[in-house]
């Protein structure tokens, strides 16, 4: 299967890439299993997941998605030769049935908080390394998943993580060996470019992947961020 580069990361994905937000509610292990063997034997490499999933999200599947890859890469024992990506929520309101069971909603995109996250991952994923760590969403009023209830800078939460803690805390980590690359997630071109430009002005790596909707019923993509890319 064809691969491609992430970035200058030196990392090489499939083209194809199996997402897994559906391990743990709509299939089950079996059916996770199969899929997971079948990317594999068709040449894929990029296996994408999240904390969070499955979804819709619950508290009572939060994290299986991650626990069935990692059960799976234990049983086949094929963690070389995969690139796991993996991502950490952004900030969720306090009531459980919207996230507040994630870290007691407390999903600020601060060091403390992507360290604790990146952790857990590790351990459910069963490695030493995420290869592509990624922000689900960012850490500010924005208009993500369709919705238009963008607010004015003013009205932020004083708790949210600045972009630079953000990136410097994932550059620390990239050091360290617990991950590989970084990217982004559901972004605008405005934070886009606020990334590019703190790792450009801090000597920082670049992130290296972007994943936003983009199909053919979705095409915001094509307004903003594909002049970026």
């Amino acid at each position: 299967m064809k691969k491609n580069s992430l970035g200058k990361s030196g990392i090489e994905v499939s083209c194809i890439g199996l997402g897994t937000m559906t391990f743990g509610e709509q299939n089950t292990e079996e059916e996770a299993f199969a899929q997971m063997d079948c990317a594999l034997a068709a040449g894929v490499t990029l296996f994408d997941t999240a904390e969070m999933y499955p979804v819709p999200p619950q508290e009572k599947t939060f994290t299986k998605s991650e626990q069935m890859i990692g059960k799976w890469m234990k049983q086949r024992k094929c963690r070389e030769g995969l690139v796991l990506a993996t991502k950490i929520v952004g900030p969720t309101v306090t009531s459980r049935a919207m996230g507040g069971y994630i870290r007691d909603g407390k999903n600020h995109l601060s060091s403390e908080n992507i360290k604790q996250a990146l952790e857990g991952s590790l351990s459910r994923l069963g490695t030493d390394t995420i290869d592509l760590y990624q922000i689900h969403w960012p850490d500010r009023n924005v208009n993500i998943f369709g919705q238009r209830g963008f607010t004015s800078p003013q009205d932020e939460d004083p708790e949210n993580a600045e972009i630079s803690e953000t990136l410097e805390t994932m550059e620390k980590l990239r050091k360290v060996g617990k991950i590989r690359a970084f990217g982004i997630s559901n972004e605008t071109p405005w934070g886009v470019m606020c990334y590019l430009s703190l790792a450009e002005n801090n000597g920082w790596e670049r992130v290296v992947s972007i994943q936003n909707p983009y199909n053919l019923l979705n095409r915001s993509f094509e307004s903003g961020l594909a002049e970026i890319t």
